[in-house]
């Protein structure tokens, strides 16, 4: 992408068979600054080829939500919001036609997950998108990700209907699948909620309530500890990154640990965000410190 090769951009994505590998991967080249005029030429040109289309969507996406900023609706200004909704409706436009052409196409579907929520379409069309990417690519953990932001309180949901989501996608996945971890994004945004409203140690303690520990040591038995995860997959970062996080935010460090060891000098940035004064970088090190200690 930085060299504006789009024959080596293309090949990258070829290699890729896991649609969650390639919904990573076309986040990475969204996040490349200052490559939406590359993209849009090449979508220009090649018009039959659904990827440039849909990674040029999203690099329209990342701009627009660039603009908007992870601040609440209430710290957003109008202007923010103005040409945050022009962008995403650009990155519709696009996308609308790529799904139209190809019914199947995995990485146009998630990203109009991503452009609903952001468009404020509610929950209903949300799912409903969420619903077709799922026909035809079932625990897309990407796509539950996204859908699983849209039915948090923060986006009109309820902590009820979030949880709930979870351990659907818990339940119905085949046993080795990464998207056990959504039972540890849940509990971090509301563990997130509770620190905003009541202070951290209100927020931990929730965490550490029994119930909550036992679901996610179940998770996570389920899902990125079972035999039949796979390691090697991109999305491994993420989920035991996610279970790491929570189980450091509970006061857990022995329960951290086996994700801990199985990141190694690995992290996702997100959750480890809403950990401490928000450096992801320095709380991964400082919880990764005391689990190895300790477990």
């Amino acid at each position: 992408m930085r060299r504006k090769d789009w024959d080596a951009t293309a090949a990258g994505f070829a290699a890729l068979s896991d649609e969650d590998d390639r919904a990573l991967a076309c986040r990475t080249v969204a996040e490349t600054a200052g490559s939406e005029g590359f993209l849009q030429g090449a979508a220009e040109r090649r018009t039959g080829d659904p990827l440039p289309r849909t990674l040029f969507a999203d690099r329209l996406i990342q701009i627009g939500w660039g603009i908007r900023s992870s601040h609440r609706a209430e710290h957003v200004s109008q202007q923010q919001f103005k040409e945050f909704h022009a962008y995403l409706r650009r990155a519709e436009v696009l996308l609308i036609d790529v799904c139209a052409e190809y019914p199947e196409y995995a990485l146009a579907w998630y990203l109009r997950v991503i452009t609903s929520r952001g468009l404020e379409l509610g929950l209903g069309e949300t799912r409903r998108r969420h619903d077709r990417l799922a026909e035809h690519h079932p625990h897309h953990y990407s796509g539950q990700s996204q859908l699983l932001q849209q039915i948090c309180p923060k986006w009109g949901g309820s902590w009820e209907a979030a949880h709930g989501f979870a351990e659907e996608c818990l339940r119905s996945a085949p046993v080795g699948d990464p998207g056990g971890a959504l039972t540890a994004i849940a509990q971090m945004e509301q563990y997130l909620e509770l620190e905003r409203k009541q202070g951290t140690r209100a927020a931990a303690t929730y965490l550490g309530e029994p119930d909550n520990r036992a679901r996610l040591l179940d998770a996570a038995a389920r899902s990125v500890l079972h035999p039949s995860f796979r390691t090697d997959a991109h999305q491994a970062v993420n989920a035991h990154s996610a279970f790491a996080a929570a189980h450091s935010a509970a006061g857990g460090p022995a329960d951290a640990a086996p994700h801990f060891r199985a990141l190694g000098d690995r992290a996702a940035e997100f959750p480890w965000s809403y950990l401490g004064n928000g450096d992801h970088e320095a709380e991964f090190v400082r919880h990764r410190k005391t689990a190895l200690a300790k477990g």
